[in-house]
């Protein structure tokens, strides 16, 4: 089966949306529109007209037709069957089979629409896989908004750092019976540039300190030393008030491993005219006494070229995995060229890959229940105390080829007992009130820091304690395929390509 388009249309011919799976200009696809009303004949049923070059397969929908325009020579059956899951795609993206409707989902139809076909061919999906398909969250959205809290957490640490830093100066001066530096009025020629920014950067901490907790009025009399006492504890009260309230308070350590871990995952800007996203997604599930119940990976190599004149070009993949995945190819590859030399190219060398569109072009699976393959091991040993529980959780790395960045470890708590009480722990700690959770962050999981552990305090019983839930970013993928080469399927010359490599947590639980 060739199929050139699908549109949907009204009965007049006129097209709402249309999308060309062959290169086909607009003037082309409109003029084959407006002439399928003129085809049919009325007072009969159809489901196909031909044209001495083309063929309709085309299915009513109340005042619209859904149309697919393949070649003659296609298989009608085929056809058929395409157009009836077209027909049913349409009903999940729009409440009314309307113009306006149509309209107004145009995007979400055509995105459906490539899941279904691509390069001319239909692909063997069904309507669950269609929506799961287009319904894929963007890593780069995850990562930009990784980037961009971490920002702002390290700068609200920054602020309070600097607080801390004022007030302790200011203390210092008054019992020196001094002005603290750089307090002097704006007319002072003794004020410096430096002095100016502390002055600015003092009232605005005053500022916030006075919308917080204003200040009682000054007491008469010479009680100086308790109205420094006084004075010292604004600021702790200012940080205080911002824990109560759900602010996270980090060091001034955690805010530079955390600055390292954003520049980790700061998105490529380079892209070469040949591109590659290779992806992996992990759902693991393991016991808390220990046990693998289920791991399933899923990955894929989706190319990307801008220019078309690297459209004929095949890929050198290097696969050094170990572990059994199973590999398939996208069904234009040529699978013994792949088999026998693992490179990834068209059936028909003549073709070219499309132009300024994603393509998988190879995908892998691997599912297991062997221990060994767990890349991040979670141990959680609540035990019972005479007030509550004292929990111990300690992570360790199992591939140290590995490097994840972002790693948030989640335990729920028990509602209604306060904030646990922090032993040791290495690494930072978020609580969070609203949700009941803790969560253990660090910034990078590597061979260097390959393990860890946490102690804490709470009232609850063991239970309370699961499930722990895991979640980490990393740009090194898990099943060790790349892609090494890049030529050109005349002559063989090497073509410069970027790749982009991600390995992300679909769900990760220790139940």
């Amino acid at each position: 089966m060739v199929l050139l388009a699908a549109a949907v249309c009204t009965k007049a011919g006129k097209a709402i949306v249309s999308r060309q799976f062959v290169e086909m200009t607009r003037t082309r696809i409109e003029g084959l529109l407006a002439a399928f009303p003129k085809l049919m004949n009325t007072g009969k049923q159809h489901t196909f007209v031909e044209t001495e070059s083309v063929r309709y397969v085309y299915q009513p929908m109340e005042k619209l037709y859904m149309v697919l325009i393949t070649t003659k020579n296609s298989n009608i059956l085929e056809d058929l069957e395409t157009l009836r899951l077209f027909s049913r795609v349409i009903p999940e993206y729009c409440r009314a089979l309307e113009e306006n409707e149509i309209s107004e989902h145009c995007f979400d139809l055509i995105f459906a629409f490539d899941e279904i076909v691509a390069l001319g061919y239909r692909e063997n999906v069904n309507l669950a896989q269609i929506r799961t398909f287009t319904e894929m969250d963007s890593h780069e959205e995850k990562v930009f908004r990784a980037v961009r809290e971490t920002q702002e957490r390290e700068a609200k640490a920054e602020m309070r750092r600097k607080a801390k830093e004022l007030q302790q100066a200011r203390r210092d001066a008054e019992r020196q019976g001094k002005k603290a530096p750089g307090f002097g009025g704006f007319g002072s020629s003794a004020v410096s540039g430096g002095s100016t920014a502390a002055m600015i950067t003092e009232t605005i901490i005053e500022t916030e300190k006075t919308k917080v907790a204003p200040a009682p009025a000054r007491p008469s009399g010479p009680s100086k030393a308790l109205k420094l006492g006084a004075k010292g504890k604004e600021v702790d009260n200012f940080v205080d008030k911002l824990k109560s309230e759900g602010e996270t308070i980090m060091s001034s350590n955690a805010g530079k491993r955390t600055s390292e871990a954003a520049k980790v995952l700061t998105p490529p800007i380079n892209m070469e005219s040949v591109h590659m996203k290779i992806e992996e997604k992990i759902t693991l599930t393991c016991g808390r006494d220990g046990g693998l119940q289920n791991m399933e990976l899923h990955g894929m190599i989706m190319l990307r070229i801008s220019d078309d004149k690297f459209g004929r070009i095949r890929l050198h993949v290097e696969n050094e995995d170990k572990k059994g995945v199973q590999l398939q190819t996208h069904p234009n590859v040529d699978k013994k060229l792949f088999t026998a030399e693992s490179l990834i190219g068209l059936k028909n060398p003549e073709k070219s890959f499309p132009v300024n569109s994603d393509v998988g072009v190879l995908k892998w699976r691997l599912q297991t229940t062997e221990e060994s393959f767990i890349p991040l091991t979670i141990n959680c040993w609540p035990s019972e105390s005479g007030n509550g529980c004292d929990v111990n959780i300690e992570y360790e790395l199992q591939d140290e080829n590995l490097e994840l960045n972002d790693v948030v470890i989640t335990i729920p708590l028990p509602s209604g007992v306060g904030a646990p009480v922090i032993g040791e722990i290495d690494g930072e700690y978020r609580h969070d009130s609203r949700r009941n959770t803790l969560e253990w962050c660090l910034p990078v999981i590597d061979a260097k820091n390959k393990s860890g552990s946490l102690e804490f305090s709470i009232a609850g019983q063991p239970n309370d304690f699961f499930p722990v839930q895991v979640s980490f970013i990393s740009k090194k993928n898990y099943c060790n395929i790349q892609v090494t080469k890049v030529t050109q399927v005349d002559g063989n010359s090497p073509v410069r390509f970027s790749t982009e490599t991600t390995f992300l947590v679909d769900k990760y639980e220790i139940l």
